[in-house]
């Protein structure tokens, strides 16, 4: 089986977004890779974090991850600073990246821009080389990504190839070179508020995301107050009509019926009739997902996973990490026994 690498930033509760772009393709692929899955705790403190929130923040989504579907027994579960490899290639992978590869990183250019230079941490320009180890410590072939990853996962086949080239003996490789998953077409959750823009769960207007852990009657009536227009009608048109467009793609992603199916189903029918079965959909969804999250939180199941998770990707890295060092010189060579 190819091996399959993917990270979210405990960042606050997944949105709705979250599960239909990256989350459910989880479920679906952990029957034909091995997997792992990484809640990448130090990439979040590249900015200012509460210890406390950020503890509870990571614990929440490895019980999501769980909760939506990810079997311990088929993929690996583990918490990013309890395997120290991560943090130790990351130093290999710095010291064979240049500032220039840094320095072009479309997040880093943005929040410098807009916070300068002197008020960014030095963690937010090299935090790249420490998702490079994420994904190169586990031999990972695949790593789904959405659009706005692409150039991490650009930097990180640069990476690979540069240092497999440099260290490598002759016909041998030290690091897996990945492939490139992008999430599929149509799994690009807008908001429900401006569903020109992506669903964020930082959006400020709290009525533009459906999060993970929305309440039954949160969800009808954010679903209820979400953009359409003045037509009435229920039609796939993302230029002309986003905001149903964007209802339609959530729907054909909770319910698993295509969007023409969908549209075919409410012909004729009005925005209320349509909008009232989404939300159904959308809570018939998460309900159970909610239910076994509060029973993995409030149960010592979630600890004991996460403890077994941590001690599986260790053995995994620190192999990797081991052939990095002896490839690039570091440490006596071990004598033989």
């Amino acid at each position: 089986m190819k091996t399959i690498f993917s990270g979210i930033q405990p960042s606050g509760t997944p949105t709705i977004g979250n599960y239909i772009g990256a989350m459910k393709q989880f479920i679906s692929l952990q029957n034909n890779y091995k997997g792992y899955y990484c809640i990448v705790d130090e990439h979040a403190i590249t900015v200012q974090q509460e210890p406390q929130k950020l503890r509870q923040q990571t614990r929440s989504l490895a019980a999501l991850y769980l909760a939506v579907g990810l079997d311990p027994e088929k993929a690996t579960i583990f918490i990013q600073s309890e395997v120290s490899a991560h943090a130790e290639a990351a130093w290999i992978i710095q010291c064979n990246t240049t500032i220039g590869e840094l320095e072009r990183m479309t997040q880093f250019k943005d929040k410098s821009q807009k916070n300068g230079r002197t008020g960014v941490s030095a963690g937010l320009l090299t935090y790249p080389p420490l998702m490079v180890g994420d994904i190169v410590l586990y031999n990972a072939d695949l790593v789904p990504v959405g659009d706005d990853q692409k150039q991490h996962l650009e930097l990180t086949r640069d990476f690979v190839e540069r240092f497999n080239k440099r260290y490598a003996q002759p016909n041998q490789e030290i690091l897996t070179m990945p492939e490139v998953k992008i999430a599929e077409q149509g799994s690009r959750i807008m908001s429900l508020q401006t569903p020109t823009s992506k669903m964020s769960k930082s959006d400020s207007n709290p009525k533009g995301y459906i999060s993970m852990l929305d309440k039954p009657d949160v969800i009808r009536k954010k679903i209820k107050s979400a953009v359409t227009d003045s037509t009435g009608i229920i039609e796939y048109d993302v230029e002309n009509k986003p905001g149903v467009s964007n209802l339609l793609n959530i729907f054909s992603a909770v319910s698993d019926r295509s969007i023409p199916e969908l549209v075919e189903a409410y012909a004729g029918k009005g925005y209320g009739e349509f909008k009232s079965d989404l939300a159904e959909a959308v809570v018939d969804l998460l309900e159970p997902i909610q239910i076994r999250y509060e029973e993995l939180l409030a149960s010592d199941e979630l600890d004991d996973i996460l403890d077994r998770g941590a001690e599986q990707a260790r053995l995994v890295a620190n192999k990797t990490l081991q052939r990095m060092k002896n490839g690039i010189g570091l440490g006596r060579k071990p004598r033989r026994k």
